[in-house]
């Protein structure tokens, strides 16, 4: 079983998009925040092309920028968001919220179909994520951790030498920094982090290099 991943890096801000998928050709999204047309429809292209059957439209977070391609993808593939209730409150109000991070959000309006809680198992072909709840960028905060492939999508939580602000609606800086230590550091320090904006880095990298934590112990 291999588990193949690729990245979109789609605009305005820019937001990490993922598609995972595995031998069977069962797929899953994370955060399609693609905000122009050629974005979305590169996106539907890939899928196409590698013949993919979409499963689960995935949020790590619902802040505009990692939400902008949802309704899109609910379209086209007819899937629902799958993501966490604490953080619905973004959508009740999202073309406001969107104007308070510098976007325009145009679309039709997203719901959650399914939401998800911690330690729920999202499941496509043979690979399964399992969800943890890291809240304090918001708070409906997940991070997908695939186990056999030893990576996990962090979206807006964890970043390469920094970690995601705190200073936005829900936010809160001294729970982002306590669920980080005591849900993500446990996991073995090879263990890839695929963030939301910018490059990966691993658990054991942020341990010793991050500047927002005092050189957790590593595994």
């Amino acid at each position: 079983m291999k588990m193949k991943i690729k990245r979109f890096e789609f605009n305005p801000l820019p937001v990490n998009c993922y598609i995972l998928w595995d031998e069977t050709n069962e797929a899953v999204v994370i955060d399609p925040g693609c905000y122009f047309d050629s974005e979305k429809q590169a996106l539907k292209d890939f899928i196409l092309h590698n013949n993919l059957q979409l499963k689960h439209l995935l949020n790590t977070h619902l802040h505009p920028d990692h939400v902008c391609g949802n309704a899109f993808v609910e379209r086209e593939f007819g899937l629902k968001t799958e993501a966490n209730e604490a953080d619905e409150f973004w959508l009740e109000s999202m073309p406001g919220q969107s104007r308070s991070i510098g976007m325009e959000y145009k679309d039709t309006p997203i719901h959650i179909g399914v939401y998800l809680k911690d330690g729920d198992i999202i499941k496509f072909g043979n690979t399964e994520l399992k969800c943890i709840l890291v809240p304090g960028h918001s708070p409906g905060g997940l991070v997908f951790y695939c186990k056999s492939h030893k990576c996990m999508f962090s979206g807006d939580v964890l970043f390469q030498g920094s970690v995601g602000r705190a200073d936005l609606t829900g936010g809160n800086f001294n729970d982002l920094i306590e669920h980080i230590e005591k849900k993500l550091f446990i996991e073995p320090s090879d263990t890839i982090v695929y963030p939301g904006h910018g490059a990966p880095t691993t658990i054991g990298i942020e341990k010793v290099e991050n500047p927002f934590f005092r050189n957790v112990t590593d595994n």
